[in-house]
């Protein structure tokens, strides 16, 4: 009965498909004069110019603002938990706070996985973790996926996992429109966006605003957010954009419940912990001035102010906690792109410079068994780095690609206890090597090894109870091998196949048997399949993935363990299907598997059970009117999207996922 959803599901678009496999067979060749020309797909991400996909060794996705249109998604992590090896954790199970993995680094994915917003990095230096909430999802152009360690050498620390890159939208012809939806939980929301050009320049600003009560006690979310892009063209030769965004958002908390607890009646909606909430506000700014010269080559820029505060309230066995944080980073990016034959064949040479530095400042009050402390605390982390990667083409078909990186680090922290270091410094040299052969047509094969590491978080590294540093914990490194391929078998339908695997040594985790940040001592290693299906005829569009991925722990006192948090088995299906003018329907399928409870690397308690959820969205477009609803947990699955050890005692705790729920939708667009 637990996939009996699904693979109804999974039925369903195999009867569409083979429905159409007629029209399919029966689709024109490549060679006929009626094919429409099929635009070649391109990214920036994965050597931080543009170039087409069929070049790049590595696993690449893009997801177009058309595939967000027709999607089910609400945000930028549930578009990318459609993606083949990209596992989408809604922790809290309100939408506010979510965590993206793809290899299987389980509780430390958010500082393995590199989120960037026009390149600009929005990992934060601490355990905060990226915060996916604060770009809305109408303000996305496009994403780029890249997975593996291969960004290491072009974006440095915390990209072991993937490079996520979401690419905001610039002004072109003269667009605006509203947006108003509500639903299920008291949900409110309203999206507004104008853009457009005039002469050389061009601008796009949009707002939201975010009202729902959650489906817990104490999980209510208010947000307000506002983007803007703007450019200007000098010529041909010419470019100065500027982008910059505002979030703030009130959020409650509403934790786990415990196994105990929920033995003892509590319902899955209510909360035990119904005052701790996080307020956050947030907001960038990003100067990119571009120069082209010679014929193809480029010079840019990139520099860019955030801050970041957050207020949060907590509570736990014995006591409490308050703290305010102000995070203000800086980064500076010049880079040179030099597209120049060599003896007439084609070469593409990037070498940049980067710069990063981040300030904390942290007060913290802390109540625990009848004794208040307070804490006040001054945290720097500074970033250098010079990077230089090259790809040449011996044949047009065939590409080869190598780079280098030398990235160093210094932290500094005020006050530390008497007799005790303050500073601390590390550096890595990363590299990358591929392969890539477009041996038909759109089709093509890769291999790539490529080394990755991350450093530190400012919270592994310094205790806030005894203001020491820990002067025994060293970066964490891996070797990452990929190699697949992707092949279209007609213009309509086309599969890749990606396999890795991830060995990484001094791998950074919290032990929940010291409360201390340190390094495995143990080799873990990390095997994987991705596999992507994706057929799109008229009125119909198909995209399967199914992604198996066995962690191993090698070595120390948990040597053959599994990895927590990490399903081995994962698999998707969308489908879209237009069966009258204006009007689509839209259902997304995900099957998440069993997978060990956070923090429990001995393996010691029962996998948490796996699920099946499947989403829905009706839509109709009626001229410049558009109306929409979504359902989400179409089939009313009770489930846990996430589950940790909790302590004190030590035992299972679990935060419920929601219920069924509806939103309903109306958008003018002029």
């Amino acid at each position: 009965m637990k996939t009996l959803h699904f693979l109804a599901f999974l039925a369903l678009g195999l009867f569409i498909l083979s429905s159409s496999s007629e029209a399919v067979e029966e689709a024109p060749t490549k060679t006929e004069e009626q094919e429409p020309v099929m635009m070649k797909e391109v990214v920036v991400t994965a050597t931080r110019y543009e170039e087409e996909t069929v070049t790049v060794p590595a696993s690449v996705s893009v997801i177009t603002e058309e595939d967000i249109a027709n999607s089910t998604a609400k945000d930028i992590p549930s578009i990318l938990r459609r993606e083949a090896g990209i596992y989408v954790v809604d922790i809290a199970g309100n939408r506010r706070a979510y965590r993206v993995d793809r290899a299987g680094f389980g509780e430390t994915a958010s500082a393995n996985t590199l989120a960037l917003v026009d390149g600009r990095r929005i990992n934060n230096p601490d355990l905060s973790a990226s915060d996916w909430w604060m770009i809305p999802l109408d303000r996305v152009e496009r994403i780029e996926i890249i997975r593996g360690s291969r960004g290491s050498v072009l974006y440095g620390d915390n990209a072991t996992n993937a490079v996520i890159n979401i690419i905001t939208k610039e002004g072109e012809e003269f667009k605006a429109g509203l947006l108003g939806a509500g639903g299920s939980y008291d949900t409110l929301t309203t999206n507004a966006y104008v853009s457009g050009t005039h002469k050389d320049f061009s601008y796009a600003l949009s707002g939201r605003l975010y009202d729902t009560d959650g489906y817990r006690q104490n999980s209510q979310i208010k947000s307000d957010d506002l983007g803007l892009n703007l450019g200007y063209l000098f010529g041909e030769r010419a470019k100065v954009s500027l982008s910059g965004g505002y979030h703030k958002d009130d959020a409650g908390l509403p934790g786990a419940l415990r196994l105990s607890e929920m033995q003892a009646g509590i319902p899955p909606t209510d909360s035990v912990h119904p005052d701790d909430f996080a307020n956050t506000e947030d907001n960038y700014v990003q100067l990119n001035p571009e120069l082209s010269f010679f014929q193809n080559s480029q010079f840019k820029t990139p520099l860019s102010y955030r801050k970041r505060d957050i207020v949060q309230f907590a509570t736990f066995a014995g006591g409490k906690f308050e703290g305010n944080t102000e995070i203000k980073s800086v980064t500076a990016s010049p880079q040179f792109v030099i597209k120049e034959s060599i003896s007439g064949f084609e070469n593409n040479l990037t070498f940049g410079f980067d710069y990063y530095n981040a300030d904390e400042d942290i007060f913290n009050e802390t109540f625990f068994f009848g004794f208040t402390d307070i804490g006040e605390f001054e945290l720097e982390k500074k970033n250098y780095a010079f990077y230089i990667h090259d790809e040449f083409f011996p044949m047009k078909t065939l590409s080869l690609s190598a780079g280098l990186r030398y990235d160093k680090v210094e932290y500094k922290f005020y006050p530390t206890a008497p007799g005790t270091p303050d500073q601390k410094k590390y550096d890595e040299n990363p590299f990358t090597a591929g392969i890539n052969y477009n041996f038909y047509k759109d089709s093509y094969a890769y291999f790539s090894f490529s080394e990755g590491f991350r450093y530190p978080l400012l919270d592994e590294l310094f205790s806030f109870f005894t203001n020491t540093i820990n002067t025994d914990l060293v970066p964490q490194t891996s070797d990452n091998f990929e190699v697949g391929v992707r092949y279209y078998f007609t213009r309509n339908l086309y599969a890749n196949v990606n396999f890795f695997r991830l060995d990484t040594k001094n791998e950074i985790f919290f032990n929940p048997s010291t409360f201390a940040n340190e390094n495995l001592g143990a080799e873990t290693r990390r095997d994987g399949v991705e596999v992507l299906v994706g057929f799109d005829y008229r009125n119909v569009s198909l995209m399967g993935t199914y992604t198996y991925r066995d962690t191993e722990i090698r070595g120390g006192a948990d040597s053959g363990n599994e990895v927590p948090a990490v399903p081995e088995h994962q698999a998707t299906l969308d489908v879209v299907w237009s069966p009258l003018e204006g009007f689509a329907l839209a259902l997304n399928g995900i099957y998440v598997g069993s997978r060990y409870l956070e923090s429990d690397y001995a393996n010691a308690f029962p996998k948490q059970d796996d699920y099946v959820v499947v989403n829905a969205k009706l839509k109709y477009t009626w001229k410049k009117i558009t109306a929409s609803l979504d359902v989400n947990n179409l089939f009313d699955k009770k489930y846990e999207g996430y589950g940790v050890l909790a302590t004190f005692p030590v035992e299972p705790a679990y935060y419920p996922s929601p219920e069924i729920n509806f939103l309903f939708g109306l958008r003018y667009d002029y």
